[in-house]
Order: structure tokens, then C-alpha cells, then sequence
């Protein structure tokens, strides 16, 4: 039987979607055919997980911010490596049966060999940013998808691995893509900056408001001149190959003896100098080099200077370990009482837990404790139970020794606990924490030490811990989730941080994240009146993370105006936050409310209840969107369009049964 591949709707290019259908076929694969998948054990997970540490470390964060960028999309954000295995997944809970369904979850091949045409597997062969939608999927079981996936690089130009978004079809934007590239050359950028730490490093770029960007070219100098690598935008700005740059020296890249970058490194470390490419352009450029430093690691290297943590911890996208109680008081009435609680507490190790919607500033507040407390001196140590899988979760937390597992690093790993001796542990989403783990968690605040993963002795610990979670972990306890006695071990004092809706401080925060963007940087550092009236508007289901990416965004988009305008915000956001608090109904437009179509097409008037209380009001909504749809085959853009409502507002209809709340 002769299968051939369906044709690619205009959204990518339709010659490497061809190319890989053709590949599928040669393989032996059949579209129809539903492949036989059996993920990696947990043993075989964590050792590829641990083969691939620096990668996973470096793309976590990311991933994290990236999923906060297309939440609640009925999407879901993965990470594999240069196999197409999957390493990590970050989804929307409305998406993930669906996506299991079709194996998309770690330990999984989603190579073309495996998997036929499909955005990870043919990027990966490709070697390009790939979008496969719908249809241009080879099998018809993964037609329910689509996929926009970018490869990552290692600081020397080999593949290592794919960051990936994937999403039910209706939901597929056009930004995607961008959003995806973007976030993988930000992963390469973390990878280079960690690989070259102690080499002599050049930003540059010909638009000074792009150096210190994501925009901008990194080069890598040994201390006598020798090129070591560059970044993606680095070789577009040399126009050259990193083979052909290996064999260059530093005056024939950049017009100057190397000497002349040493001596301003020396005499005005931080400013910028005008350097010329082989090419003819002008850039400018700015020199780095940091003395060789070690950063605590899970082989138990001492931990390195504040400065040293600040600044990996910016490069990794966490907050920067800055942050006090007094700093988190912009005005909130309810934050303010937060603070007030927490404050009380200073000098004693009563542990805290701390509740509030995912995005709210937990990790701020646990930073504020630990700098506001005897301990400000010691380390700060954090670790998220939701971003790693259950089979990391024991080795992070508690450490292992030499040869504890297969593929485990040599000497062994400390742990977060020991890492954390002295100072201050914060365990985000303990929630999500294993049983198993809570148990030895459990042992280790009764006995105040830790037995390492196939040691068998304890080491012991001085530590103040800080819990947070999304969870209710009351309900969790019931359900036989989350053990009691753990529970009444981290709640000492329990505080609930508001979700960023209900607080009334938003101009000083926007303010406040404004002011904290790089000096170097020529970053507007306010908002527009009617932008900061647009953001009221907003219903910001992530919270701060969301207004800090936003803002970001922004920023660059404005490019070095004095102020964010609306036309400088994503079109996503725009239309997000015109739509009604979440705690209302969405109000539809009067030229739409009344009236609506039968199966033949024919105008029926529907009019909104003479008693508009809230229930009748939201079951009226709820038949106009649902005959619209119905009349519209299921469009959901289309049925948006005529009701006149944000297509996310359409979807949450259709995520919770036919309800607009």
C-alpha cells in the first residue's frame, strides 16, 4: 500500500516537511499505524537525565519562564536531548491527558525514526527551527498536535539536545516559534556563559542598547588571545563559521591587538569600546573576564563570593538574592500584613510555609526571610519539587555517594540539605514532593543530619527551612497524598500571598521591576498611563512572573524609549487582559448578545434574561458560545471574532464543560 504524505497547509516550509515525510516512508514507517511506546524505566531515566545534567540545569529555568509565557494555551513545554528523548515537561493540567495519550512525557523517543515527521525528530535532523502542524505530521495519532521545536547547541556548535512546545491544534499562533528560538538561544547563552566563566569574554553588537541583551555576540578569549568559541549571534555578525573563526586571531576579528582589550579591562573594566569586524562594521563592545572561581556544586565545591552568586543566579533567570522585607512592601494592604507576620519571626528558626498561587513572589519572600535573618551570611539554597522528576528528587535533596547509581558523578553529590548547612533551605511546591521523600525529609528536621544515597553516614545539619506550595495540603492529607506529621513539622507559621489581581499595588510594582533592569541597558524604566490602565484590566493568571515577562518584553520592544506603550506590548497579553476578572462572567458585547444562529444558518434571537443575577447570566453566555461554535464547526478564532470575546475565554469555556467561570 502506497502512503503519501498529506499536504502541508502554508505555515512552515513545505520542502523540509516533504522531505521528512519522505524519510518516514523510507524507514518503513505507515501513517495509520499506532506505534508501540515504552518509556524509559526510572533507573534508565535518571541515568539519562544525569548524562545530560548541564544541559537540564541550565534549560530548567527557561523551560520555566517559557511556560509562564503560553499558559493555560493547552500546551505543554519539552526538553529532549540530541536523541529526542524526553528529558523534562512543563504542561497546562487541561493538556497533559492528551498528551499522554501520545507519549508525550519523559522518557520517551520522539525521534522521526520513532515518531515519523514531528517538530522534535525533524528539527533534529534538520538542524532548524521547525514548526509541524496538524496534519504535516507523518502519523495520525499526532495529528492532534502542534509542535514548534528548536535545537540547542553546546558552547561548541554540537547539537545537545530540543526545547519543544506542543499544543492542540486550535491553539497554534504564528509567535510560537519565535518565542520557542528565543528561549533555546537563551539555554545555548546560559551554557556558554557557564562554560566560558573563566575565559576572557567579549559582548558585542552593533546597537549598544543590544549588549548585555539576548541579542548580543559572546566571544570566548584565552588569556593570550587564543579564540575559544562564540555564540549563535556572534557568528551572524562574523558572517563566518565557528571552523573558520578557530583559526583566526583576536586582531583579525575585531581590528585591534588583543593587548588594547586587556588594557581596558584594566583601566575602565565595564565601559564599552568601538571594535570592526571583518566585515567593515562597527560595534561596540565590552570586555569581561572574571577571576577563576568555584560555584557550590553537587560535587561539593565551596560555594563562591555573594557577587559570583548574583550574578550566575541572573543568568539563570532567578530573582537576584536581594530582596528584603522592606523591599517587598510596595503598599498592599494584604502584602504589608504578610510582612508584618513574617517579620516578627526574625532571629528564630521557626519554619514557614508559605501559600499562594504559582507566580505569587514565593521564592522572593523565602529570599527576604534568609537576608533578613542571623543566617544572611550563610547559604541560601532552593530547590523546586514540581521541575524535577521523581527520580532526581532523592538525589538532590539528600545527596549520594560514589557509585549509588549508575552514571552517578564522581565523588559524589552533597545535596541540597548539606549545601544548605547553616542557612536556609527553601523547598518550593513541597507538594509535589514523593511520599517516599517526605519520609526522609521527615527524619532529617527530627534528627537534624542527612544520610546520603549509599552512604551510611549521617551528616549533620544546621539549617532554617521555608516551604512553599499551590497545593492544599490539608485536602492533600486527607486524600493520603501529603503525610501529617510532615505538615505540622514546616507550618510553624503559615502566610498566604495574594495573587497579584487582588493587590493594589501594581503601579509601584511595575515601577519597582522597572528600576531593577541592567544600568546598561538603555531600558525604559516606566509605563504609559494607558498602558498601566490595560494592565488593571488584566486578570494575570501568572502573576509576577507574568508582569515580569511582560514588562521585559516590552522593554526591548520599546527600544530605548522613555516609556512602554500599548503598542509595545504582546498581542497575547493585549487580548488576555481585556477580558473580565476571573471571579465574573465575561461580559459579552451587546452587538453580539443578541442573537445567534440555527443548524441552517437562519438568525435566532437570544436574548439576555430580564433577571440578569449571576447564574442566569453565565447560563445564558454559555448557550450563545455554545450554538456559536456549533454554527461555526468548532472555529474557535472564528466563534471569538463574532462574539467578540478573547479566544482564551472561548477556550476556558470549552476546558471546564461549558462553563465561562
Amino acid at each position: 500500500m502506497t502512503h503519501r504524505p498529506a499536504t502541508p497547509p502554508a505555515i512552515g516550509r513545505p520542502d523540509v516537511i516533504a522531505q521528512a515525510h519522505a524519510r518516514s516512508l523510507q524507514i518503513g514507517l505507515r501513517a495509520s499505524e499506532t506505534p508501540d511506546f515504552h518509556p524509559l524505566r526510572r533507573p534508565a531515566l535518571r541515568e539519562l537525565v544525569d548524562r545530560n545534567q548541564s544541559l537540564y540545569t541550565h534549560a530548567l529555568p527557561v523551560m520555566e519562564t517559557l511556560h509562564a509565557q503560553i499558559v493555560d494555551t493547552q500546551s505543554m513545554v519539552l526538553l529532549t536531548d540530541n536523541r529526542g528523548l524526553i528529558l523534562h515537561s512543563l504542561g497546562d493540567s487541561d493538556f497533559v491527558e492528551k498528551a499522554n495519550r501520545v507519549a508525550l512525557c519523559p522518557g520517551v523517543s520522539w525521534a522521526e525514526a520513532d515518531r515519523g515527521t514531528n517538530a522534535i525528530g525533524t528539527a533534529l535532523v534538520d538542524g532548524q527551527p521547525t514548526v509541524v502542524h496538524a496534519d504535516e505530521h507523518f502519523l495520525h495519532a499526532n495529528r492532534i498536535l502542534t509542535c514548534s521545536c528548536a535545537p540547542i547547541a553546546d558552547p561548541f556548535g554540537r547539537t545537545i539536545g530540543a526545547l519543544d512546545v506542543s499544543g492542540d491544534t486550535r491553539g497554534f499562533h504564528k509567535h510560537t516559534l519565535a518565542l520557542v528560538r528565543m528561549s533555546a538561544q537563551m539555554i545555548e547563552n546560559h551554557l556558554f556563559s557557564n562554560q566560558f566563566a573563566d575565559a576572557i569574554r567579549v559582548r558585542f553588537h552593533a546597537r549598544a542598547e543590544f549588549i548585555g541583551t539576548l541579542f548580543e555576540g559572546l566571544a570566548a578569549f584565552a588569556p593570550d588571545g587564543t579564540f575559544l568559541s562564540a555564540n549563535r549571534s556572534a557568528l551572524f555578525q562574523f558572517g563566518q563559521p565557528l571552523a573558520d573563526l578557530q583559526r583566526q586571531s583576536f586582531e583579525a576579528l575585531f581590528g585591534v591587538a588583543f593587548p588594547k582589550l586587556l588594557q581596558q579591562l584594566t583601566r575602565a573594566p565595564g565601559e564599552s569600546i568601538v571594535l570592526t569586524l571583518p566585515s567593515g562594521v562597527r560595534v561596540l563592545a565590552r570586555g569581561e573576564y572574571s577571576a577563576p572561581r568555584h560555584v557550590a556544586s553537587a560535587d561539593g565545591v565551596a560555594p563562591a563570593s555573594a557577587s559570583a552568586v548574583a550574578r550566575r543566579a541572573a543568568r539563570l533567570g532567578e530573582p537576584a538574592p536581594l530582596a528584603t522585607l522592606e523591599t517587598l512592601d510596595t503598599g498592599d494592604a494584604q502584602m504589608s500584613a504578610v510582612l508584618r507576620r513574617v517579620a516578627k519571626l526574625r532571629g528564630r528558626d521557626i519554619p514557614i510555609l508559605v501559600l499562594g498561587k504559582t507566580g505569587t513572589g514565593k521564592e522572593w519572600l523565602a529570599r527576604a526571610i534568609h537576608h533578613d535573618s542571623p543566617r544572611r551570611n550563610a547559604p541560601f539554597v532552593a530547590l523546586n519539587c514540581a521541575s524535577l522528576p521523581e527520580t532526581l528528587i532523592e538525589a538532590e535533596l539528600f545527596g549520594y555517594e560514589d557509585g549509588a547509581f549508575t552514571g552517578a558523578k564522581k565523588r559524589g553529590s552533597v545535596g541540597k540539605i548539606v549545601q544548605a548547612d547553616g542557612g536556609t533551605l527553601f523547598l518550593d511546591e513541597i507538594g509535589d514532593m514523593p511520599l517516599a521523600q517526605q519520609v526522609r525529609l521527615m527524619r532529617v528536621l527530627q534528627e537534624r543530619s542527612v544520610v546520603p544515597l549509599g552512604g551510611t553516614g549521617a551528616v549533620p545539619v544546621d539549617l532554617r527551612i521555608v516551604c512553599a506550595t499551590h497545593r492544599n495540603l490539608r485536602e492533600m492529607i486527607e486524600a493520603g497524598t501529603f503525610r501529617e506529621d510532615l505538615y505540622y513539622r514546616i507550618n510553624g507559621l503559615v502566610v498566604t500571598l495574594p495573587p497579584l489581581r487582588e493587590r493594589t499595588d501594581l503601579a509601584a510594582l511595575v515601577t519597582r521591576m522597572l528600576a531593577l533592569q541592567p544600568d546598561g541597558e538603555r531600558l525604559p524604566r516606566r509605563v504609559s498611563d494607558a498602558v498601566l490602565e490595560r494592565f488593571t484590566q488584566c486578570r494575570w493568571p501568572g502573576n509576577l512572573r507574568q508582569l515580569a515577562n511582560v514588562l521585559r518584553t516590552a522593554s526591548i520592544m520599546a527600544e530605548g524609549a522613555e516609556q512602554i506603550e500599548l503598542e509595545d506590548l504582546p498581542d497575547d497579553f493585549l487580548q488576555d487582559c481585556v477580558e473580565a476578572p476571573a471571579n465574573e462572567p465575561a461580559q459579552l458585547p451587546a452587538a453580539s448578545a443578541s442573537a445567534s444562529a440555527n443548524d441552517d444558518g437562519a438568525s435566532v434571537a437570544i436574548e439576555p434574561p430580564a433577571q440578569a443575577s449571576p447564574a442566569r447570566m453565565e447560563e445564558w453566555q454559555a448557550t450563545l458560545i455554545a450554538q456559536t461554535l456549533a454554527r461555526l464547526d468548532g472555529n474557535v478564532s472564528a466563534a471569538a471574532r463574532e462574539l467578540g470575546l478573547a479566544r482564551n475565554t472561548v477556550y476556558r469555556y470549552l476546558r471546564r464543560g461549558g462553563t465561562t467561570h
